[in-house]
């Protein structure tokens, strides 16, 4: 029986906001609400921006594994999803830390006065990738000004930015709004769609003759999965966030150690997974989980001259109206440093 309830996109979007969709996901996953969270003691409570998924297979394995356990820690992972908030719950005492999908998210929350900061950073980079098919190809930043590209509104963002990067005035970029199933592409309605690259099941429509470019292949950095608390939890509860980061990290060293296993694992544990596309994306998944910086540095590093590049660029784009953020507010090396001998330095699978 799993453990873990992921509701369904459409159940997502046909169900309210807040508490409705927190009680919904019932079972072993739920979101403890702030006068709850106080008697928690030791409890964890992780706030996720999106669906428990292959992103979070090393947290899975922490959880079903004793790892968290043996850390002394009673972890309860809250999924998240199109209608439902990652940051409220962590600002107001309801979760202990969260997780971005990406480093963008974190940047904008902390220009608007959010008070949050970067602990680790899962993936090394965006798995956000712009897909085509062998007709059409999109292969390069020269091919991107002769395709019509198909984005989400959402990131939209990402193609202003690898414009002004490279200096490719945006009117030569066909830019067309798109939702997030593939139809359209495969209705040639564009030439190249946008979406997370580790989403293989979904991508499989397009045919296995497409072509996967990553954004962070056109020149943007961002890192992914990347896990936040507030600049008070991080001045009070470092203790809890150090050894939750250090559980996590060794759960992700299982994964690559036990790779096949570690998604039999997941699948049994969190519902809404197919173990056999899941299998197909394992190496994918490490080999964004893992490269010569994690290494050198252990799983979860990043680079704080990476997230300065980034900051300037999206102010470039006018990202911040009311200002950029300051590479300090954004980050903190605490945790990574206090966690520097759990975390296991591994490189990206062969």
């Amino acid at each position: 029986m799993n453990r873990f309830s992921n509701m369904s996109r459409r159940r997502f979007l046909q169900s309210g906001s807040g508490v409705a969709v927190a009680s919904a996901l019932g079972g072993a996953v739920q979101l403890v609400l702030p006068d709850a969270a106080s008697a928690q003691g030791a409890k964890v409570v992780v706030k996720y921006d999106w669906l428990m998924s292959n992103g979070q297979t090393g947290d899975i394995i922490a959880a079903e594994k004793g790892i968290y356990a043996d850390a002394g820690l009673d972890v309860e992972f809250a999924p998240g999803g199109p209608n439902s908030a990652t940051v409220p719950p962590v600002i107001s005492g309801a979760a202990t830390l969260g997780q971005f999908s990406e480093t963008p998210q974190l940047f904008n929350a902390r220009a608007g006065g959010v008070p949050v900061k970067i602990l680790a950073c899962g993936f090394r980079t965006g798995p956000y990738a712009l897909t085509s098919k062998p007709e059409k190809p999109l292969r390069n930043l020269e091919d991107l000004q002769n395709v019509r590209v198909g984005v989400q509104p959402t990131a939209r963002f990402l193609i202003d930015a690898i414009a002004a990067k490279h200096g490719i005035p945006i009117e030569n970029i066909t830019v067309i709004p798109v939702g997030f199933d593939k139809s359209p592409l495969i209705a040639g309605e564009v030439d190249a769609i946008g979406g997370w690259i580790t989403n293989t099941q979904a991508l499989s429509v397009v045919g296995e003759d497409r072509i996967d470019l990553l954004v962070s292949d056109l020149g943007l950095e961002s890192y992914a999965d990347v896990y936040f608390a507030t600049d008070d939890a991080v001045d009070s509860n470092a203790e809890q966030l150090a050894a939750f980061i250090g559980a996590t990290a060794k759960g992700w060293g299982w994964v690559h150690a036990n790779p096949s296993e570690a998604v039999e694992v997941m699948v049994g544990a969190v519902d809404g997974l197919d173990l056999g596309w899941e299998q197909k994306t394992i190496d994918l998944v490490l080999k964004l989980s893992f490269d010569d910086d994690t290494a050198r540095d252990g799983w979860g590093t990043f680079d704080p001259a990476s997230l300065e590049a980034q900051l300037a660029l999206y102010d470039q784009i006018g990202q911040y109206p009311s200002g950029r953020p300051s590479l300090a507010d954004v980050h903190t090396t605490s945790i990574l440093e206090m966690t520097a001998d759990a975390r296991p330095k591994l490189g990206a699978p062969a």
